[in-house]
């Protein structure tokens, strides 16, 4: 899925006690194997390489090597044309992938979004884009994902379109999707990656990583930080 993406560490590792971690080490923290959406895993998913402080408890990890943001162009919640690189070029963006289907993470992940988003000043609402891509186009079709995400944020972009576009766009994140499929239960779930990636309003490089534990709390103490671009 990914291949190994390594950078020279820039930052004084003695001074700020850091140690490097693959992201094979991050399961726990970073969720980075198929949500609990579905279940599963993925033998070819990427190496991310990160530096997390030594003894930190922070939801957010920071990126060694931070991620391009994708070339995708996708269809909006109004049937539009949607250029995720132009459109949100300049603007502090959370991008996350998941279905309206899903019965819990993907709900919650932009219900603790949304809440903390309402903490921020207006100024600050009104720069932060969040951007919940779908992993089941085939039911997520543009007025189901726009009614879906208005009740959490009216303001929430939603995107939908071509599943091999979409995987593909998600897998240059790191992100595993895989088609939407019946359980032994014979329920369509989909499976995929949890994590939320926070690109720079500075850079538009997704610099900061949260897993599927990240709480509101969370997303309230470093939302303010992304907008500016600021590490959490």
């Amino acid at each position: 899925m990914r291949s190994p993406r390594k950078t020279p560490h820039t930052g004084p590792r003695q001074a700020l006690r850091k140690k490097t971690l693959l992201a094979a080490g991050l399961i726990a923290a970073a969720s980075l194997t198929l949500s609990a959406c579905g279940s599963g895993d993925d033998s070819n998913k990427p190496v991310a390489e990160v530096s997390a402080e030594t003894g930190s408890n922070k939801a957010a990890t920071v990126l060694d090597s931070p991620f391009k943001k994708p070339d995708l162009v996708l269809t909006d919640t109004h049937g539009k044309k949607f250029d995720l690189r132009e459109q949100t070029k300049g603007k502090p963006t959370l991008i996350y992938f998941g279905y309206t289907h899903c019965p819990d993470v993907c709900p919650l992940t932009m219900s603790n979004i949304a809440v903390a988003k309402k903490a921020l000043p207006k100024a600050e609402q009104d720069k932060l884009q969040v951007v919940f891509v779908t992993t089941d186009p085939d039911r997520d079709t543009a007025p189901v994902l726009g009614k879906w995400l208005k009740a959490q944020d009216p303001d929430f972009i939603g995107l939908t379109g071509d599943f091999a576009t979409i995987q593909g766009s998600a897998r240059t994140l790191g992100i595993s999707i895989e088609p939407t499929q019946k359980d032994k239960n014979g329920k369509l779930v989909s499976m995929h990656g949890t994590q939320v990636i926070a690109f720079s309003p500075k850079t538009d490089a997704g610099y900061v990583l949260y897993g599927e534990d990240a709480t509101v709390d969370d997303y309230t103490k470093d939302l303010p930080k992304i907008i500016q671009g600021e590490q959490p």
